[in-house]
């Protein structure tokens, strides 16, 4: 009867032992996994991120030049180039906008004041007002990275 006892309960810790092992890797290999989604995630973000700020820094850059060309009375073929690669890097901004709303929505009002505020180069008044609406523009950036540093 000792033997049968012995050997129950040697084949019960048995069992014991692989359930807990089988346990303990099941959370293992989970813990493993949300941790890759995570850091996947972080790089996706980051990606978006950089792809805007990238993105307005562009525009800002072709609104700067269509819009001095404008103020300064610049020949109509030279201007319509100009509108003409505004246009593209404006639309250049869409998408990574639109990333940077779906991945980080924490950050999505950061970004739309920075794409808006780089939208507002359009149509200043004087050079003056292009100069203060860059300026702006390049702080509403800044603020969004800033924002981004904590967030992802």
């Amino acid at each position: 009867m000792e033997a049968v006892v012995t050997s129950v309960v040697a084949v019960v810790g048995t069992l014991l032992g692989a359930v807990v092992a089988g346990v303990l890797q099941h959370r293992l290999t989970r813990q493993e996994r949300i941790a890759a989604q995570d850091s996947e995630l972080r790089r996706e973000r980051l990606a978006a991120v950089t792809n805007l700020v990238a993105a307005i820094a562009e525009h800002r850059r072709a609104m700067w030049a269509r819009e001095n060309l404008r103020l300064n009375g610049a020949d109509s073929a030279v201007y319509e180039h100009a509108r003409t690669a505004s246009h593209t890097t404006r639309a250049a901004v869409t998408a990574p906008l639109t990333a940077v709303q779906i991945l980080a929505p924490a950050l999505a009002e950061h970004a739309e004041t920075a794409a808006r505020t780089t939208f507002s180069l359009r149509n200043a008044a004087t050079e003056d007002i292009l100069a203060a609406r860059r300026a702006a523009a390049i702080e509403a950036a800044d603020r969004l990275v800033h924002a981004a540093v904590t967030a992802i």
